[in-house]
């Protein structure tokens, strides 16, 4: 700043947006941080510094949040914006919420593949709007697809650490498989009140007289052969393909899916046994009718999932209204697509056996596992969806839609180092004394410390690592800051040796630098720095070397590579360390 005016002035610029974010009160530490910020040649101040801030943000304080506003909008109104848009969103109130006495949602995962960002709008919903109304949330494993969707025992595991990951735990878990019995009794009671008929059809046959608005030759038989019929499905007198149970609705609706639909067939569970109850059950319940009993069984007030969905409420309400039950209320979101992203399981399941990934959280993948991987936190993903809501159009959103909340919620947390990647070194001469870069490890938290770094130099030298991508911009007679330390230029960036570049100390003061526009680079000591690999998103890697003072960062925490992004600890040992990119 060149006058005690200017600095008063800014301070009370960040002062005055800062009290707004904060419905009226400024906070010092933000204050600070948010000036160091904006001019780093402050930092060597703070303390002359603080007393003016501490003035400025209590004159801030003592005036009435409509004046601060008042102010604010006339003379920075993009900080308003900005606030409007940071906002926490809520969602829509549910539908006839008064008629139940409990409010029950439902998540129904199938078992046969990992869950993944296109899973998490049904789980944040439903689990968001039990909290809201103090009600219950469930959770379904629907597994009776023991030969198509075929489940695996690891996946009712991971599914259940994803969702406490989430912060989505249920109240109480099903499980379709242990349920069978549930349904045979309740197709037994259909068939014998004349609602549904096994069909013993080859399906090309039947869906000529469904087209043609007409009865097969199955459906009129008595109730008393449609029970030997469904003996005969139990006892293995028919084998898989050669009798199916169909639920009987109109057969003149506009929708042939709608038109007596399938509710139970046969598995050869020689071939397909079903990994958790084996060999015991060969009829197997289709999704429409085990679905929509167990929705009524367990009590579900309000079904929440993508409009793909409403044909199966239309097949399925012709079932309640054999059991003389009432359907739930339901809601209908529209399709999520996140560009860039595949939000397919079941290709994710293909290129799994294909060999692509060797694990289901590879970064490439949308899956939870990936995510948390990277260092996406539950939090930002319950806020994207929040903010998406329950509308029913579709859309397409970015990776960045779901970055900017994690960005919010780890920028605060994530302490500040230097990564060189593909490190060059850099060969400093006519450095005449001892240097002391003391940087903080977040700009908006003075109190968590600093990284120090005395640079000695050896007859007026010393030797850097700066990143390759650096030292490709730079120009002869250039002047370059190294950041926090002292201002160079470049001597000769075309060594014999090929591997180095030369430069002359220039200044110390940034000051000097940006008078000249001199960018800023990070750097690290030579002889220093620990060996330290990134799994980029594309599952390929930055290889470099990152400050000594990172060795303190445990596994699983997220901290920032100063000009390189957001990554997550991995792992961390005394020779190297592994994390794995988030974002910038």
């Amino acid at each position: 700043m060149s006058s005690n005016a200017e600095l008063r002035k800014k301070i009370r610029q960040i002062a005055l947006i800062n009290a707004v974010t904060h419905k009226g009160k400024a906070q010092k530490r933000p204050v600070i941080g948010k000036l160091l910020a904006d001019d780093p040649s402050l930092k060597a101040k703070v303390k002359e510094i603080e007393p003016t801030v501490m003035e400025i943000v209590e004159e801030v304080n003592g005036l009435s949040f409509e004046r601060q506003k008042k102010i604010v909008g006339k003379n920075w109104p993009e900080s308003l914006i900005k606030e409007r848009k940071d906002e926490k969103k809520t969602l829509p109130p549910l539908s006839n919420v008064d008629k139940y006495e409990v409010v029950i949602t439902r998540f129904s995962p199938n078992p046969d593949g990992p869950i993944h960002l296109g899973s998490a709008r049904a789980i944040i919903l439903c689990h968001e709007y039990a909290q809201i109304y103090k009600g219950k949330f469930l959770v379904r494993f629907e597994d009776t697809d023991p030969k198509l969707k075929r489940p695996q025992l690891s996946f009712y595991t991971s599914i259940k650490k994803d969702l406490k990951w989430l912060n989505c735990e249920p109240d109480e878990y099903f499980i379709q498989s242990d349920r069978l019995l549930i349904y045979y009794e309740h197709i037994e009671r259909l068939l014998q009140e004349g609602h549904a008929y096994i069909c013993t059809c080859k399906s090309e046959f039947f869906n000529q007289f469904v087209l043609a608005k007409k009865p097969c030759p199955c459906r009129n038989l008595t109730a008393e052969e449609h029970w030997k019929r469904w003996q005969k499905m139990l006892d293995g007198t028919y084998k898989e393909g050669e009798a199916v149970a169909r639920i009987k609705t109109d057969l003149t609706h506009p929708n042939p899916a709608v038109r007596d639909w399938p509710a139970l067939r046969i598995v050869d569970i020689k071939k397909y046994p079903h990994p958790r109850v084996g060999c015991k059950y060969r009829v197997w319940p289709l999704y429409n009718l085990a679905c929509g009993i167990d929705d009524h069984l367990m009590g579900v007030t309000h079904i929440i999932r993508g409009k793909e969905h409403l044909t199966n409420q239309i097949r399925q309400e012709f079932m309640y209204r054999y059991f003389g039950w009432i359907y739930p209320e339901a809601i209908h979101y529209g399709r999520m697509k996140i560009s860039g992203a595949s939000l397919s399981k079941s290709k994710m399941l293909r290129e799994m056996r294909e060999g692509l990934y060797t694990s289901w959280d590879d970064p490439r993948l949308a899956t939870f596992a990936a995510l948390r991987r990277r260092g996406v936190q539950a939090d930002a993903i319950r806020r994207l969806i929040i903010d998406v809501g329950p509308k029913t159009q579709d859309l397409t959103l970015s990776w960045e839609n779901l970055y900017a909340h994690n960005r919010r919620i780890i920028e605060p947390k994530a302490n500040r180092y230097f990564f060189v990647h593909n490190p060059k070194k850099v060969i400093i001469n006519n450095l005449t004394k001892t240097f002391t870069a003391k940087i903080l490890l977040h700009p908006d938290y003075p109190e968590r410390g600093f990284r120090l770094f005395n640079i000695k130099p050896k007859n007026s030298t010393a030797e850097f690592w700066v990143s390759t991508k650096d030292i490709e911009k730079m120009k002869k007679g250039q002047v370059i800051r190294f950041m926090e330390l002292f201002n160079i230029r470049i001597d000769n960036v075309n060594t014999p040796e090929g591997d180095a570049i030369t430069a002359m100390f220039h200044s110390e003061e940034y000051e000097e630098a940006k008078a000249v526009k001199a960018p800023l680079i990070h750097w690290i000591p030579k002889k220093t720095g620990v060996r330290c690999q990134v799994i980029m998103p594309d599952a390929s890697t930055a290889d470099g070397l990152v400050e000594e003072s990172c060795r303190k960062q445990k596994a699983d925490t997220i901290v920032q590579f100063e000009r390189f992004g957001f990554v997550r600890i991995d792992s961390n040992k005394d020779s190297s360390i592994l994390a794995y990119y988030c974002h910038r």
